[in-house]
């Protein structure tokens, strides 16, 4: 962990004395918690992680995490717990961070209770946003990261190879996400990575739809976007299908799908501007007799969470760096209708990237 510290520090500049991650309850858990700190269970929620220049960290938790956290710290000389509870925490850290003038804390996941108790307990102190510099190290993964993502894609893929197969007249989009779940669960999955989404016929017009109890019908459309997280690594994967008789508008939404998402593919490499990954699978859609219909970036960043800090739109110039590892997900929306969406996860290399999802992308129609 000493070396993940060293790499935001010199991104903060000179002045900062100390890098402060604090968790509140969940959801709002901070990420970059656990990327300092290497723990594969428990929700070490109040928790805070206090990283110094040295690479050195603190790890402030209470009794409710203290038997994980002592685990995880045999295996790293980097990181020394301590045992708080909430009434002394503040006093703790004051008295951690005494004489230290400038702290850099996480603005983009630090929850404004927190930052008012540490103003308090703190007055005086120059805060620092290190959200940039946390966000620029974790974008690019290292050898173990990509291992963990490798099989969380893994679980995802073997999933989406079984979901022609649990498609059967009458199985609503609540039950269908509940067997995908499962089955990641079965297959190793630590949890879903993101709220599943299934929809069904015109609900799959809408890319963040919720599943409900509609049930499923010949000539329906299908899109399934779920993920697995694997030691806290998270994948994202998205299949589209075709319930019964063919509809010969949603087929070629599909065929066109799949060739801007290969024309993004071909872009992949290091050193290529992000926005190139975005425009060519852009240019496909806008060239078919759907332009328009692709209503999302068609890409982002994919580690702790889900959606890990980064994205790529036509807009971002952001080089391409070896491990970065990202989704492809360019998309055909049809209100009323339906949509198709295709995405899987990729890592870049040193020549050009690797996918890590491996489930059937073609067009399927599955029988009714």
């Amino acid at each position: 962990m000493k070396e993940r510290v060293r790499r935001v520090f010199a991104g903060l500049g000179d002045s900062v004395e100390a890098l402060l991650i604090a968790n509140s309850v969940d959801p709002h858990l901070d990420q970059s918690f656990f990327y300092f700190f290497d723990v594969p269970g428990g929700l070490f929620e109040g928790s805070v992680a206090l990283a110094h220049r040295d690479g050195q960290i603190d790890l402030f938790t209470s009794a409710l995490e203290r038997q994980s956290a002592d685990e995880a710290a045999k295996s790293d000389a980097a990181v020394r717990v301590h045992a708080v509870d909430r009434e002394s925490a503040d006093a703790v850290l004051a008295k951690e961070l005494h004489g230290a003038k400038t702290v850099a804390l996480n603005f983009a996941e630090l929850t404004h209770g927190w930052f008012t108790r540490l103003h308090t307990a703190l007055p005086g102190t120059q805060w620092v946003d290190a959200s940039a510099a946390i966000r620029k190290v974790r974008s690019v993964k290292e050898p173990a990261e990509i291992e963990r993502l490798r099989k969380a894609a893994e679980i995802g893929s073997k999933v989406g190879r079984e979901i022609p197969g649990m498609l059967k007249r009458g199985i609503t989009e609540n039950d269908l996400a509940a067997e995908i779940e499962y089955r990641m669960h079965r297959l190793g999955a630590s949890g879903r990575s993101f709220a599943t989404i299934v929809g069904f016929g015109a609900h799959g017009a809408e890319p963040h739809y919720a599943p409900d109890a509609t049930r499923l019908e010949p000539g329906s459309s299908i899109v399934c976007d779920y993920g697995a997280y694997y030691r806290r690594y998270a994948s994202d994967i998205t299949r589209s299908f075709r319930f019964g008789p063919a509809d010969a508008e949603l087929k070629a939404a599909h065929e066109t799908v799949e060739r801007a998402q290969d024309a993004a593919f071909a872009k992949i490499r290091p050193g290529v501007p992000a926005r190139e990954i975005h425009n060519a699978a852009a240019a496909v859609i806008d060239a078919s007799p759907f332009k328009g219909r692709l209503i999302h970036n068609v890409g982002h960043s994919i580690g702790l969470a889900v959606h890990d800090g980064w994205y790529y739109g036509p807009k971002v110039d952001d080089p391409l760096e070896e491990g970065m590892v990202f989704t492809v997900e360019p998309g055909i929306y049809l209100p009323g209708r339906g949509g198709v969406r295709i995405e899987d996860d990729v890592v870049v290399t040193k020549s050009g990237y690797e996918m890590l999802s491996t489930a059937p992308r073609g067009y399927l129609e599955v029988a009714s």
